[in-house]
C-alpha cells in the first residue's frame, strides 16, 4: 500500500525534538482527509494496536503535553489527537488543518507519565460530545452507528452501556476447584484472570473508547495497573468465586466510587454480555 510505504520511509528519517519526543512522520492531504484514507494511514502506523482519542478535558500526561501544548497555543490548533500505547514507546497522531487540506503528524513520546488520580465524572456532560458516535433509537436510548449491539440507556439514576456478542463456548466453573492441589488452583486462577483481563479490555474498547467527555481519566489510564488497581477485581475475590463453584450472574471487574458518590461498574456475564453502569447517588 502506497501510504504504508510512505509512512515507513518517514519513520526511518525521524527528527528529534528535544530529549523526550520525536516527530517521526507527516502525511499531507490537499483536501480534508477522507475517513477511509485517514484511518488507513493510522492503521498502517499502529499495526495491530488501537489508537485512543485524547480528551482535552481529561487528565494531562506531562510528556504528551510537551508535544501538544505548542500546537494548542498556536493559531492552527489540532482538530483531533490520538495516542497509541501498544508500541515499545507511545505514539501520538495529531490532525492539523493545512491550507485547504490537512496534515497528519506522528510523534513518539517517552512515556505517559501522569500521576494516578481517583476516578471522577465530569460535572457537565454534553450529549453532542458524549454521544457523538451514537444515534437515538428511542426515548433515552442510543445505539452506536457502526456497532449494532452497542447501546446506551439513560435512566433516572444514571446510564447503562451494554454490549452483546456471540460466544461459542461460555466459561464453566469447576465445581471441584476447592479440592484441587495448590498448583492446580494457581493455574486455574491464572487462566481466569487472563480471560477476564481480556474481557475488561473489550469493555474498555466498547464503552470507554466509543465516548468522550465523561470521565477525568484518559482512555489509556483505564488499562494501567497503577490507575485501576484499587478498583479492579482482586485475585482473592476471584478465588472466592472459584472456590464456591457457583457462577455469579456477573463478574464485576471494575467498581469505583467517586468523591461525589457516583458508582462506576464494569461487569460481564462471560456469555457475551457486558455492561458499564454509572449510578448517581
Amino acid at each position: 500500500m502506497i501510504y504504508k510505504a510512505l509512512l515507513l520511509l518517514l519513520f526511518f528519517i525521524s527528527i528529534t525534538i528535544g530529549s523526550e519526543r520525536k516527530l517521526i512522520g507527516a502525511v499531507d492531504s490537499k483536501q480534508p482527509f477522507e475517513s477511509n484514507r485517514m484511518f488507513g494511514i493510522l492503521d498502517s502506523v499502529g499495526g495491530s494496536g488501537t489508537w485512543m482519542e485524547w480528551d482535552i478535558n481529561g487528565i494531562k500526561d506531562p510528556s504528551l503535553m510537551k508535544v501538544l501544548t505548542p500546537l494548542l497555543d498556536s493559531k492552527n490548533k489540532p482538530t483531533m489527537v490520538w495516542v497509541l500505547t501498544e508500541a515499545n514507546v507511545p505514539k501520538v497522531a495529531v490532525l492539523l488543518p493545512k491550507g485547504a487540506g490537512e496534515v497528519l503528524l506522528f510523534y513518539q513520546v517517552k512515556n505517559l507519565d501522569a500521576k494516578p488520580e481517583s476516578i471522577s465524572i465530569n460535572p457537565v456532560l454534553q450529549p453532542t460530545v458524549v454521544f457523538r458516535d451514537y444515534h437515538e433509537i428511542g426515548e433515552n436510548e442510543f445505539k452506536h452507528y457502526d456497532k449494532e449491539n452497542l447501546k446506551i440507556k439513560l435512566t433516572s439514576k444514571g446510564m447503562v452501556f451494554s454490549y452483546k456478542s456471540k460466544v461459542d463456548a461460555p466459561i464453566i466453573l469447576d465445581k471441584n476447584y476447592s479440592k484441587k492441589t495448590f498448583v492446580e488452583k494457581k493455574t486455574i486462577l491464572k487462566e481466569f484472570e487472563d480471560y477476564l483481563k481480556y474481557e475488561y479490555s473489550l469493555m474498555l474498547r466498547a464503552f470507554i473508547q466509543s465516548t468522550r467527555g465523561i470521565f477525568n481519566w484518559q482512555p489509556w489510564h483505564w488499562y494501567m495497573d497503577s490507575w485501576n488497581k484499587k478498583y479492579y477485581m482482586t485475585s482473592r475475590e476471584l478465588e472466592a468465586i472459584l472456590t464456591s463453584g457457583i457462577k455469579p450472574p456477573f463478574f464485576t471487574l471494575f467498581k469505583g466510587k467517586t468523591k461525589n458518590g457516583e458508582i462506576i461498574q464494569l461487569r460481564c456475564d462471560t456469555n457475551g454480555y457486558s455492561e458499564l453502569e454509572i449510578t448517581k447517588p
